[in-house]
């Protein structure tokens, strides 16, 4: 019984340092650029600091303009530029997406300054992990399954209230990659959380999280962070990266009815995240989705395919 709650609760990726780039695949910046990175990141940390001590008195719209800057502006910090392509909701929505890198929690951020569901451990995190407290960040202790229910109720609070709320319901990091099927995590996308927007009657819109190098125009995991990797090692690459682009390609939303199955929306949620084929026709009836945003768009409209450059 331990072993099972273990796979179920801490899922893991097949991904090894095989799956990260090889030396001299990503092209990189000179020694120098790479210090100028690592100096203003550090200073978007610190002004994080004082971010904390403000975001509590700040009124909701500021507040959110606050933490989409800095994440912005942290993003740009460490040498990565943002692409956008598509619009999110007016209405409040349980965000959903692939886990690749530390980097997509400012990608998201960047994007929707939602209130983000973490592991426990990211909590002890210098700086990040108080900011993300201050950000109303939802703490899940993956060693107490039992916590779980109570975990999904404080979600579908959040966003009866009006909060938008953004997961990464793989459970883990992984590359990625190109033929990388066997890196996935087993299981997919957890249920759980999507029982939120169940009970709160909110949309579920998926995030596609893609990384790639703007020089070779090819993906790359130079930032992932992934198996038996460190915080500072990923951090390395990414500063050292020339061009590093990450985009977030905004699906359409999912509607669940108050009757869905929440396994059946988790599945519509990753084909929309991962371009694969949709669990089905009944699967559409009873979530009633929006057609997602097609891949292959390259031209849209200034007011939904901005491209936002935050390069350092």
């Amino acid at each position: 019984m331990t072993a099972v709650a273990h796979d179920l609760w801490r899922p893991s990726s097949g991904c090894d340092e095989e799956c990260l780039p090889a030396a001299g695949e990503v092209p990189t910046v000179p020694v120098a650029r790479r210090v100028l990175r690592l100096v203003a990141a550090a200073g978007m940390l610190l002004a994080g600091v004082g971010l904390v001590v403000l975001l509590p008195v700040l009124p909701s719209q500021e507040r959110q303009a606050a933490m989409r800057g800095w994440a912005r502006g942290t993003a740009r910090a460490f040498g990565v530029r943002l692409v956008i392509r598509g619009r999110l909701p007016r209405r409040r929505a349980l965000l959903v997406a692939n886990h690749v890198s530390w980097l997509d929690i400012l990608a998201v951020l960047a994007v929707a300054p939602t209130r983000m569901v973490a592991k426990r451990e990211v909590r002890s995190w210098p700086v990040v992990g108080m900011l993300a407290a201050a950000a109303g960040t939802v703490f899940v202790d993956r060693s107490r399954p039992r916590d779980l229910p109570a975990t999904v109720r404080r979600l579908a609070d959040a966003l009866r209230a009006g909060r938008s709320v953004a997961v990464f319901p793989e459970g883990t990091t992984w590359c990625a990659g190109d033929g990388a099927a066997d890196c996935r995590p087993s299981g997919g996308f957890r249920p759980a959380m999507f029982q939120a927007a169940i009970d709160a009657g909110s949309p579920v819109v998926p995030l596609r999280l893609g990384y790639r190098c703007e020089v070779t125009g090819s993906p790359t995991t130079a930032a992932a962070f992934l198996g038996a990797d460190t915080l500072l090692r990923s951090v390395a690459r990414v500063v050292s990266a020339r061009e590093l682009v990450v985009s977030v390609t905004i699906a359409g939303a999912l509607h669940p009815a108050r009757d869905a199955d929440r396994r059946l929306l988790a599945r519509a949620a990753e084909s929309a995240v991962h371009l694969v084929p949709a669990a089905g026709a009944a699967t559409r009836t009873r979530l009633r989705p929006v057609p997602t945003l097609p891949p292959a768009v390259t031209a849209l409209p200034p007011a939904i395919g901005q491209d936002l450059d935050l390069a350092a």
